[in-house]
C-alpha cells in the first residue's frame, strides 16, 4: 500500500521518511494520478481543516477514492462537538484527572503528536486523546471546573503551529509512526496490511501465541502483512486493510468499538460489530433460534414478573445465564427453588432480562467452527473434571475439560448441518456453535462470535490448512472491497 503525506507546501516539509511520498494538497486533489491509485494511506497534514478548506477536501476526497485519510471527515466533525463514545470518555476523564492533578494553574494546553507528548507523565493521556480523535497533530485545552479538570477544546494544528523546540520530537514520532519502526516482527513486503487485536496475557484468550504465529505465517504466504495491536492502537486502525479480533468480545468493551470503527473505515473485520452484538447477548440468540425452529434445551426469558414460572416450566435443576457471559462465566446452575430465586434476583440486579434453560447433562459438547458459511473444524469439548461445564472457574485459574478434534466429514452430519444453519443466521464471519446431541437430535446451546482457535486443538486435523483458509477469506474480501486490487 502506498503512503502519502499531503501538505500545503512540500518544499517546507522537513521530514525524510523512506517509502513515503510528500505531495501538495492541490496536486492530490487535482492530478489524475492520485485519483487512480487503488490503495493509499493519506496522512493529511494540511494547515487548515475547516469546512471546504483544502485540508477538508483532502480528507473528503480520500474517502471517496477509497483511500485511508488521517484525520478522516468523521474526526474533524467530532472535534467540533467533542463527540466521543461514552466508555472511552469515562476512561479519558479518569486519566485526565490523574495526570493533571499536580497542576496548580486553572488552564492547561497539551500538545499531542501522533499520539505522543514530550512529557512522559502525559503519554497515556495523549494516547487516549489520539485514539478518540485520530489526527497527526492536536492541541488540547483543559480548564479546571467545579468538579475538577475538564477538556474544553481540541484542535487540529499544522506543523507551522509546532514550536521549534518540539521539532526533533516531532521527527522522531513521525518516523516511528509513519515508517512503523516500532514493529519488531520482521516481514516480507506484502500487498495488504492486517491488524490482529490480541493480548496473550488475557485470561482465557481465544487464541494462544502459537496460533497467532501460525495465522501470521499463512497471511504472509498470501502477501498479507500482519501486526498484533492492542487496545491503545484504536487511533491507528485506518492504517490497515483488515482487522482480526482475538480478544474476548463484548459490546461494552474496546473490541466492539474497534470493530465498528474498522467497518466504518471500510476494513474487512472478523468479528464484525453486528456479529458481536448478536452473539454476545443470549437473549437475542434464544429468540432468534426459536423463531427459525432450531432445537435447543427448553428456554425461557426471565424477568422480575415471571420468576415463579421458571421451575414450573423448566424443572430443577436448571441453568441460568447472564445475557453477555463468555467462557462459561455468568452461567449458574440452581438445584432447588430457594437457590433459583436467590440466583435470579442477584442476576437481575445487573440485567433486566436473563436466560433460563433446562439442565441437559452430557459428557461433552460438540463445537463446530463455521467460517464464511462453511464448516471449518469439529471438536468435542468434554466437561471439566467433576463439573457440569467445559470450564470450571476457580480462584485465580480456570480448569478446562479435554478436547479432541475430528474431521468434519466424520462428524455426525446432523450436528454439522445444524451448526452451519445457526451460524448463517448471524452472518458470514467466524463462529463457534456449541451443540448437544440428545437421542441423535442436535440441540443448539449457543453461537459464539469469537471461537477458540488454539494451536494443536482446533487445527489438529487441518493443521496449516485451517490458517490458510482463514487468511484466504481475508484476502478475498480485501481484494473485493474498496481497497483491494480489483477496486475501481
Amino acid at each position: 500500500m502506498i503512503t502519502l503525506i499531503v501538505v500545503n507546501n512540500p518544499a517546507r516539509w522537513p521530514l525524510e521518511i523512506p517509502e513515503v511520498r510528500v505531495v501538495s494538497a492541490r496536486a492530490y486533489l487535482t492530478e489524475p494520478e492520485y485519483s487512480r491509485m487503488p490503495a493509499v494511506k493519506v496522512f493529511n497534514l494540511c494547515r487548515y481543516y475547516s469546512y471546504q478548506s483544502l485540508g477538508y477536501y483532502v480528507s473528503l476526497l480520500a474517502e471517496a477514492r477509497g483511500h485511508r485519510p488521517l484525520p478522516d471527515i468523521a474526526t474533524t466533525m467530532n472535534l467540533r462537538t467533542l463527540s466521543m463514545p461514552r466508555p472511552m470518555a469515562a476512561e479519558l476523564e479518569t486519566e485526565m484527572r490523574r495526570a493533571l492533578a499536580p497542576l496548580k494553574s486553572a488552564e492547561f494546553d497539551l500538545s499531542v503528536y501522533f499520539g505522543r507528548n514530550m512529557a512522559g507523565r502525559y503519554e497515556k493521556l495523549a494516547l487516549q486523546i489520539f485514539n478518540l480523535f485520530p489526527a497527526p497533530f492536536l492541541r488540547v485545552h483543559f480548564k479546571r471546573g467545579d468538579e475538577g479538570w475538564e477538556m474544553a477544546g481540541v484542535n487540529i494544528i499544522s506543523l507551522n503551529d509546532v514550536p521549534d523546540s518540539h521539532r526533533p520530537f516531532i521527527v522522531e514520532g513521525a518516523i516511528a509512526y509513519l515508517a512503523r519502526k516500532r514493529h519488531a516482527r520482521p516481514r516480507r513486503k506484502g500487498r495488504y496490511d492486517l491488524a490482529i487485536l490480541y493480548d496473550e496475557k488475557e485470561p482465557n484468550a481465544p487464541s494462544d501465541p502459537r496460533a497467532i504465529k501460525r495465522f501470521q505465517d499463512s497471511c504472509q504466504d498470501l502477501g498479507i502483512n500482519t501486526e498484533v495491536i492492542d487496545r491503545n492502537d484504536y487511533g491507528r486502525i485506518a492504517e490497515f486493510d483488515g482487522l482480526f479480533i482475538r480478544q474476548t468480545t463484548s459490546v461494552v468493551n474496546h473490541t466492539y468499538r474497534f470493530a465498528r470503527r474498522a467497518q466504518n473505515l471500510g476494513l474487512v473485520v472478523i468479528d464484525d460489530a453486528r456479529s458481536i452484538l448478536r452473539c454476545t447477548n443470549k437473549v437475542y440468540l434464544a429468540e432468534l433460534l426459536a423463531r427459525v425452529g432450531l432445537r435447543g434445551p427448553r428456554t425461557m426469558i426471565v424477568h422480575e414478573d415471571n420468576i415463579d414460572d421458571v421451575a414450573k416450566t423448566l424443572g430443577l435443576p436448571c441453568v441460568l445465564k447472564k445475557p453477555d457471559g463468555a467462557f462459561s462465566q455468568g452461567v449458574m446452575k440452581a438445584a432447588d427453588e430457594a437457590e433459583l430465586r436467590r440466583t435470579i434476583e442477584a442476576m437481575l440486579e445487573e440485567s433486566d432480562l436473563l436466560i433460563a434453560q433446562e439442565f441437559v447433562p452430557t459428557e461433552y459438547d460438540w463445537r463446530v467452527g463455521v467460517l464464511d458459511r462453511r464448516a471449518l473444524f469439529v471438536c468435542r469439548y468434554h466437561m471439566a473434571s467433576r463439573h457440569w461445564q467445559i470450564a470450571k472457574h476457580g480462584k485465580g485459574e480456570t480448569q478446562f475439560g479435554q478436547t479432541d478434534s475430528i474431521p468434519v466429514e466424520e462428524a455426525p452430519p446432523e450436528v454439522v448441518k445444524a451448526a452451519v444453519k445457526a451460524a448463517n443466521l448471524i452472518g458470514d464471519g467466524l463462529y463457534g456453535v456449541d451443540i448437544k446431541l440428545i437421542n441423535d437430535e442436535p440441540y443448539i446451546i449457543e453461537v459464539n462470535d469469537n471461537p477458540t482457535l488454539e494451536a494443536g486443538v482446533e487445527d489438529a486435523i487441518l493443521k496449516e490448512e485451517l490458517w490458510r483458509r482463514l487468511a484466504g477469506v481475508f484476502l478475498r474480501r480485501i481484494e473485493a472491497g474498496p481497497h483491494g486490487a480489483g477496486a475501481p
